[in-house]
């Protein structure tokens, strides 16, 4: 099976599919059209049925049911882009046989080295097939990884007909790292009881609460005077958008969170004398302090108004999803059937929040219980990503596991 996956896993990461979120069009980049009909092809040579692609990206499939038990359809999904924080193109992966536990040189020539001084869990995979980036791009294994492993379950479980499941749709998303995922999702359309992303990172996470979640951005007008006269008459844009960040709380930052704990992450920050704008994500776990952060952040810029006027400042704010456990917490076989699924592998659940999204944010909302398994991958969105191939076998053999349970259970 392992080279099953690197030969897939290989064949989606060389094609450019890094979202665009100036890009309003779905999906927003066209490289995610041509994997999506990629996978159309290799969907139907497998041997899937209703295999289809629509306009705006999204890949569906079907395995149909093996059994005469009435079994609920379950699905399993992965998303087709990759990160903008760095470029997806020209991924040049590489191949770490047989791990010995130390530095791993991504790129001589630039003295890029993936080191356990940096990321001290390297060791633990020490005897593993790693895959690596050449250090010049991510790897995209958020979320190939979990495209590689859906399509190497699929194949296994028609190549084994003696494991016995019913109906399981697969899915394949555009735009999930813009947020976008699930906006044009057709959940009617595809017709399943629950759902499983398959976009978590080390092995054994499960996750099924994630963030509220909003994005604000907030625009300054200052008014620009010669320095040499601007006494009682200059203000400096920029130095409103400083003095806006500072009334908010320090510690309540990305980079001094964790667990449940929310934040106020400043995103961006441009601008001059004459201009200026912030652009924040605003994160909770818990829908009541999550709205009191988004009235802080509201009265922060209510008291510069009083103080610069109200026509210099302005907010705009909108909500992005919400937390998916409001959803899965009242059908939580959905979760335990993956709890003892990787329990019956050997492997220990890591039952955690996410702190961020998936598109099982928005789907829960949208009547698809969606929760969330792990990959195999590690430090997403940046050059020092790495996945392990052993890793990616035991999250086939869970999407395997789950679904003869939910036959055996019927």
């Amino acid at each position: 099976m392992k080279q099953e996956l690197l030969t897939r896993f290989f064949t989606y990461v060389k094609v450019d599919t890094q979202s665009n979120e100036n890009n309003e069009e779905c999906p927003s980049t066209p490289g995610q059209l041509t994997l999506g009909r990629m996978l159309v092809e290799e969907l139907k040579a497998i041997g899937m049925s209703d295999v289809t692609v629509d306009a705006n990206g999204y890949v569906m499939a079907t395995l149909p049911a093996n059994t005469d038990k009435d079994v609920k359809t379950i699905g399993f999904m992965a998303h087709l882009d990759t990160a903008t924080d760095m470029t997806g193109a020209g991924v040049n992966p590489q191949v770490v046989e047989n791990y010995d536990g130390g530095d791993i040189v991504l790129n001589e020539a630039q003295h890029i080295i993936l080191s356990p001084k940096e990321f001290p869990e390297l060791p633990s995979y020490k005897g593993h097939t790693l895959v690596t980036t050449d250090g010049t791009t991510l790897l995209g294994a958020d979320d190939k990884a979990g495209m590689t492993e859906i399509m190497t379950a699929m194949a296994y479980l028609i190549a084994h007909p003696e494991i016995k499941h019913g109906n399981i749709r697969v899915a394949f998303t555009p735009d999930e790292e813009i947020g976008r995922g699930a906006h044009r999702f057709d959940v009617e359309a595809f017709g399943a009881a629950y759902a499983y992303t398959m976009d978590g990172g080390p092995l054994g996470e499960l996750q099924y609460e994630s963030f509220n979640a909003a994005g604000a951005k907030i625009t300054i007008q200052g008014k620009n005077v010669h320095p040499g006269t601007a006494k009682n008459k200059m203000i400096n844009a920029i130095k409103i958008a400083i003095e806006l960040n500072s009334k908010l709380p320090a510690s309540e930052a990305p980079e001094h969170t964790e667990g449940y704990e929310g934040f106020f992450h400043l995103m961006a920050l441009e601008g001059d004398v004459e201009h200026a704008s912030l652009r924040y994500i605003i994160r909770d776990h818990d829908r009541n302090l999550f709205n009191g952060r988004k009235e802080r952040l509201a009265a922060v810029v209510e008291e510069l108004k009083a103080k610069y006027g109200a026509d210099r400042i302005q907010l705009e704010m909108k909500d992005q999803y919400y937390n998916m456990g409001e959803k899965i917490e009242p059908v939580k076989e959905v979760v335990d059937i993956a709890h003892e699924a990787m329990v019956n592998l050997g492997i220990t659940p890591i039952v955690e929040p996410i702190r961020g999204g998936t598109d099982g944010s928005q789907l829960s909302f949208k009547g698809l219980p969606t929760p969330n398994i792990f990959t195999g991958g590690m430090n997403y969105h940046g050059r020092y990503e790495y996945v392990s191939i052993d890793h990616m076998e035991l999250a086939v053999k869970t999407i395997v596991e789950i679904v003869r349970l939910y036959e055996e259970k019927a």
